[in-house]
């Protein structure tokens, strides 16, 4: 068994060694592209005399606010206390500011959000930690919220948690 191990390396010692290469020597390369003789690759239109607004596959959309003549429009949210596992219903009115154990919760924009899929209600929320009191101006939570969405959590605490239930008269 000993004698077909060696036979076999020095079988495929000699054919390694001892077989003419066909490598070359030189290295070949492509010539460049000379860019300033490229065409380009698409269709040129010519819109000179032709007013964009006037065709008809061109529609505009146009974003409708509507300012609500009641300015009380509550925000519900539902809290977590993850160390004592209590559950708090906050209700704010926009622009105003509570307090949740370390947090300060303040309401800036709330409004209902038609999706394809699903419809709820989204509220724009800021949300400061208490304490750490060196720098007063970092948020924990600076953003939208949405009631539809649930198991999106958007607030990244290790000690609380909150969802948006709702909006009041909106």
């Amino acid at each position: 068994m000993i004698l077909g191990k060696i036979s076999l390396f020095f079988f495929l010692f000699f054919i390694n060694f001892f077989t003419p290469v066909n490598a070359e020597d030189k290295i070949t390369s492509v010539p460049l592209v000379n860019l300033e003789n490229l065409e380009p690759s698409f269709e040129e239109e010519n819109l000179e005399g032709k007013n964009i607004l006037e065709k008809e596959s061109i529609s505009l959309k146009e974003k409708k606010t509507t300012e609500s003549p009641n300015k009380a429009i509550k925000v519900n949210i539902v809290a977590l206390d993850k160390i004592t596992a209590k559950t708090s219903d906050i209700n704010l009115l926009l622009g105003e500011t509570k307090k949740f154990g370390l947090l300060e919760i303040k309401a800036i924009k709330c409004g209902n959000v038609e999706s394809q899929s699903e419809q709820g209600q989204a509220a724009y929320i800021q949300v400061k930690d208490l304490s750490d009191n060196v720098n007063d101006k970092v948020f924990v939570f600076n953003g939208w919220t949405f009631s539809s969405s649930t198991t999106l959590n958007p607030l990244d605490h290790p000690i609380y948690d909150f969802w948006l239930i709702g909006c009041e008269n909106v």
